[in-house]
């Protein structure tokens, strides 16, 4: 499969009379507003056309699993081409480019002809800057309005990070003024840079990398950043990359994907193929010290890539696909008990709203679904994408931005 290059990208197909972006909180990094693909957006409805929810405007767009982040009305995400990685900035009400910067790409993914060459970070807004990581390890700073480049930090080439088969995948952290990534390697697990300038705030741990995204988290008052590593899952102390405590987990080849799940229980959940299985940890504080135990393991559930999603007491996410077929699962999150397991539907991500499960299979099918602990309730179903949907919706409002491996599209859920 080849990806549309930029000539075609160019010219977005609009379905509807461009609109203003609707209202809500904004979407500017990996998993939303809180990192964990909740957001706040109401208004939703359950029931579609046969076609499916309005479609806002359509483009081609170059190859990449980038999810996209939505401020205000501009859309930031990132693609490839031949020889070259993209940064772009689009209009969201409309999908036109414009801004875009291009890097030249050398870097060639071990699954490049089947599934593409990436990228597959999210980029990350904060105040005027954006930031990317890219599939070579390239970490970049933006002027948002203008596409400026403003530093550029090699976390494979100049810091030596972890080099891997798939290449860079995890997205970049903010925390107060600084952007955290993990990196890999001898002091350099996860490091930090100032946002401003783009120094080395610092470098902590002996872990290699995955190609997890950390998530931070807030624990007996003070803040962590929990990181799914090579061989064990971790968090630091953001201000200054302390080791708070750490576990151990491995997946055979570093392939540890998704991003921990954390709870309102001080539950976190980690998941992956390739020998990972799954696990939950509770942590508890006491005198300033966190201590990190295991409540339950289970190699059959293995989540190989997307997103998990905690809602209530049940973890939902789908289980398996290296080499089998993926089931959507849900599991208890104090227990590990599998609550059900749905066979028709495979690889999945999903963004929780407004009580709803929104919900993309691989296939590009687009679902409305009430989920529970009984069951899987499908509301709306609709072929909107093709094959390799693997991108995680974004939403903004009752906007739905969505994104396969060669196309992206804006939809009305309103």
């Amino acid at each position: 499969m080849v990806a549309p290059v930029l000539g075609q990208a160019a010219k977005p197909t609009p379905k509807l009379a461009p609109e203003p972006t609707p209202r809500g909180v904004p979407w500017t990094q990996w998993g939303g507003p809180h990192g964990n693909f909740h957001t706040e957006s109401s208004g939703i409805k359950d029931s579609w056309r046969a076609s499916g929810p309005p479609v806002v405007w359509k483009r081609a767009l170059g190859e990449g699993y980038s999810s996209p982040s939505v401020e205000g009305d501009r859309l930031y995400t990132m693609y490839g081409r031949r020889g070259e990685e993209v940064v772009i900035a689009a209009d969201a009400a409309s999908g036109q480019t414009l801004w875009e910067h291009a890097n030249p790409m050398t870097f060639v993914s071990d699954a490049a002809r089947e599934m593409g060459n990436g990228p597959y970070a999210s980029p990350l807004v904060v105040g005027d800057r954006l930031f990317t990581t890219g599939v070579a390890g390239r970490l970049q700073c933006f002027d948002k309005k203008s596409g400026k480049v403003l530093w550029t930090q090699e976390l494979l080439n100049e810091h030596r990070g972890s080099l891997m088969m798939y290449g860079y995948a995890p997205s970049p952290v903010a925390f107060r003024d600084l952007v955290i990534v993990p990196v890999g390697g001898r002091g350099r697990a996860l490091m930090a840079f100032n946002q401003s300038d783009g120094k080395i705030a610092w470098s902590r741990n002996d872990y290699g990398n995955a190609y997890s995204t950390p998530v931070l988290i807030k624990l007996g008052g003070f803040d962590q950043m929990a990181a799914l590593m090579d061989g064990a899952v971790i968090a630091v102390n953001p201000h200054n990359g302390d080791l708070q405590w750490k576990v151990p987990f491995k997946a055979d080849f570093s392939i540890a994907i998704s991003t921990p799940v954390f709870g309102p229980d001080n539950l976190i959940f980690v998941s992956s193929e390739y020998g990972g299985g799954a696990k939950v940890f509770e942590l508890k504080v006491s005198d300033q010290q966190t201590t990190a135990t295991e409540l339950w393991s289970s190699n059959r559930l293995r989540l190989h890539h997307g997103n998990a999603i905690r809602i209530g007491d049940a973890i939902y996410f789908s289980s398996g696909g290296k080499g089998s077929q993926a089931i959507l699962s849900a599991v208890d999150a104090r227990s590990g008990d599998v609550l059900w397991q749905q066979r028709s539907i495979e690889k999945a991500s999903f963004v929780y709203a407004d009580n709803k499960l929104i919900t993309l299979d691989q296939d590009g099918n687009l679902m409305i679904a009430y989920p529970s602990p009984q069951g899987f309730k499908i509301a709306a179903k609709a072929p909107m994408m093709s094959r390799l949907s693997w991108t995680p919706p974004v939403l903004v409002g009752t906007r739905l931005y969505l994104r396969d491996r060669a196309t992206l599209m804006a939809v009305e859920l309103g």
